[in-house]
């Protein structure tokens, strides 16, 4: 079933002046106007397209591309502040609605917030809130498994560490000590599930699989080549030290140190490791 608030491809049925409509199942004929028309298109034809309501609570299509579509999360900037709540950017000419009762504190323009998209249930509008924990349910079902590449957007920051949104679903901890970059309030980034603890709540990593030991490798080996073939740090080395100098965590410095001795790319000597002839 085609529903408001999501992206389809559609097949063009007719052409007129003012747009072309399009096939939408469910919803019937839905108007693309020309200002977002490709030139050129003829009945049989498909195209990408997203849909919401218009002004007069019609459903229509555009190829702009919000940032995200009903039932994700998203950080967007606050445009205007009116009677009956903040509109945001989110990508398209019609900027989306958080009524005052959908928002967690009082929004002020210029400012981002991550924001929660759903359709209202009154008037069958895209509307944002964000009030986020209500979207959020850690009790639901999920079948995440350890090592499992996710789409995450970072929270708030805790005690702990950073707290994030996992694939728009569920929350997950990345912890202070495997976070060795600088995150930021609405950020999007891969991760990785770490573990599912046994009441249910989810760790993160950034770090995971061959990929990412293959480029911390690369950092190691591009190093040793910039230092001349030597650096005086082990796998006995500060943590900190470690960090600074290559943007990994301790335990993901001996795993690569590890693979390329293996590989005999480099020696690990008593007073640091050093790269083997030839791969200098």
């Amino acid at each position: 079933m085609i529903t408001l608030g999501h992206t389809y491809t559609l097949e063009v049925t007719k052409l007129m002046d003012f747009g072309v409509y399009l096939n939408a199942g469910n919803l019937g004929s839905v108007l693309l106007p020309n200002k977002h028309a490709p030139s050129g298109l003829a009945p049989g034809d498909s195209l990408r397209v997203f849909l919401y309501l218009d002004s007069e609570d019609r459903p229509v299509a555009t190829t702009q591309r919000p940032r995200a579509q009903v039932g994700q999360f998203a950080y967007l900037q606050v445009l205007a502040s009116t009677d009956v709540g903040a509109f945001l950017d989110w990508g398209l000419d019609k900027d989306v609605l958080v009524p005052f009762s959908e928002q967690h504190r009082p929004m002020e323009v210029g400012r981002s917030y991550l924001v929660y998209l759903y359709l209202n249930e009154v008037d069958g509008r895209i509307t944002a809130s964000s009030k986020i924990d209500k979207f959020l349910d850690d009790d639901a079902p999920h079948e995440f498994e350890a090592k499992q590449p996710v789409k995450l957007i970072i929270a708030n920051s805790t005690e702990l560490g950073f707290k994030a949104i996992i694939n728009h679903s569920h929350w997950g901890v990345l912890y202070k000590n495997d976070v060795h970059q600088r995150l930021s309030f609405g950020q999007s980034i891969r991760g990785y599930i770490r573990r599912v603890r046994p009441d249910g709540k989810i760790d993160l990593s950034l770090q995971g699989g061959q990929e990412t030991r293959d480029k911390y490798a690369s950092v190691i080996v591009d190093y040793l080549r910039e230092q001349g073939g030597f650096a005086p740090v082990h796998d006995k080395s500060d943590p900190q030290v470690i960090s600074k100098l290559f943007g990994m965590s301790k335990g993901a410095f001996k795993k690569a140190i590890g693979g390329l001795y293996k590989q005999r790319i480099i020696a690990i000597e008593k007073g640091g490791i050093r790269l083997i002839d030839g791969d200098k």
